[in-house]
C-alpha cells in the first residue's frame, strides 16, 4: 500500500509585512471571485444599475416640476449630487444582500475553513463592491448629463467630488457586510434594505433643510449624507443653498470626515463580526 498522504495547512506569516502581503494577495481573490460572480449574472447588475436611473427620472420630471431650488437654479443641477449620494448610500443595500446569500449558501463558511487572511473576506468584498459603485456612478453621471445636469467647476474639482462619494461608498460599505453577516434570511435583509429610504430622504438631497421644518432640518443638516451632498455640489459648481452654520461653510472637510469616522468604527466590527461567525 502507498504511503498515506498529509495534508498540513500552512502556518500563518508572523512577519507584519508578510502578514500584509497575505492579507492583500487574498484580499485580491476574494474581490476577484465576488466579481466574476457580478459577471455571471448580469441580470443582478442590470436591476442594481437601472434602478437609481428610475429614480432620477422619477424626481427630475415628476416631483421635481414642483420643487423650488431656494435662491433660483435648476432643481436638476440640484438634484443630481443628492442622486449621486443617495446611489452611494443604497450600495448598503446590495452588501447586505450578497452577504447574507454568500451566508446562507455556505461560501462564507467554506472561505473561513480556508487558510485565508482573516481579513481577506471582508477587504475582498470591499474592493468587489468599490468597483461596482464605480460603475454606478460612471452611469449615473451619464444619466445626469442626459437630463440636463453639468458640473460648472474645474475637472480637478469635479474629480475630487467623485473621490468623495466613493469616500462615502467605501465607509457604508463596512456597515453593509456587518448587517449582511447579522441577517439570518433574506427576507431579514431586504427589510434592514427598506430602512435606507427615510435615511436617504432625510439630508438635503431632494429639499433644502431650510424648507423642513425647524427640528426635522436640523436632524438632515446633521446627516452624514447632507455634508457629502453638500461638498459635491459646491465642487461640481451646483446649485445650492447658501452656506450658513459651522457644517455647510466646512462641508468639504465633514465630507472627508463622516466616512472616515464611520470607517475607523465599522471597519474593525465588520472583521470581528466576520471572525465570530458560528462554524
Amino acid at each position: 500500500m502507498g504511503a498515506a498522504i498529509s495534508l498540513t495547512t500552512p502556518p500563518a506569516p508572523t512577519e507584519a509585512l508578510d502578514r500584509l502581503r497575505w492579507a492583500l494577495r487574498d484580499g485580491l481573490l476574494v474581490a476577484h471571485r465576488d466579481l466574476t460572480h457580478w459577471v455571471r449574472e448580469p441580470q443582478l447588475i442590470a436591476w442594481g444599475l437601472l434602478f437609481p436611473v428610475m429614480f432620477v427620472l422619477l424626481f427630475a420630471y415628476v416631483l421635481g416640476s414642483g420643487i423650488v431650488v431656494p435662491g433660483g437654479g435648476s432643481y436638476r443641477e440640484f438634484l443630481m449630487p443628492g442622486m449621486f449620494a443617495q446611489t452611494m448610500a443604497f450600495g448598503i443595500g446590495e452588501t447586505i444582500a450578497s452577504v447574507q446569500a454568500d451566508s446562507a449558501r455556505g461560501v462564507t463558511d467554506r472561505f473561513r475553513s480556508m487558510p485565508l487572511a482573516p481579513s481577506a473576506v471582508v477587504v475582498g468584498r470591499s474592493l468587489a463592491n468599490l468597483v461596482y459603485s464605480a460603475l454606478s456612478l460612471v452611469l449615473m453621471i451619464g444619466c445626469g448629463l442626459a437630463i440636463g445636469w453639468r458640473w460648472r467647476s474645474s475637472l480637478g474639482d469635479a474629480l475630487a467630488a467623485v473621490g468623495i462619494l466613493l469616500l462615502l461608498r467605501f465607509a457604508f460599505l463596512w456597515i453593509g457586510i456587518i448587517l449582511g453577516l447579522k441577517a439570518t434570511s433574506a427576507e431579514m435583509a431586504n427589510s434592514i434594505f427598506a430602512l435606507l429610504y427615510p435615511v436617504t430622504m432625510l439630508s438635503n438631497a431632494f429639499v433644502a433643510p431650510e424648507l423642513m421644518p425647524g427640528w426635522l432640518g436640523t436632524v438632515a443638516a446633521w446627516n452624514p449624507l447632507s455634508s457629502t451632498i453638500t461638498a459635491t455640489r459646491q465642487l461640481f459648481g451646483n446649485p445650492g443653498v447658501e452656506a450658513s452654520g459651522w457644517l455647510a461653510e466646512n462641508a468639504v472637510l465633514m465630507a472627508v470626515v463622516w466616512p472616515l469616522a464611520i470607517t475607523v468604527v465599522s471597519l474593525p466590527l465588520a472583521v470581528r463580526a466576520y471572525q465570530r461567525l458560528s462554524r
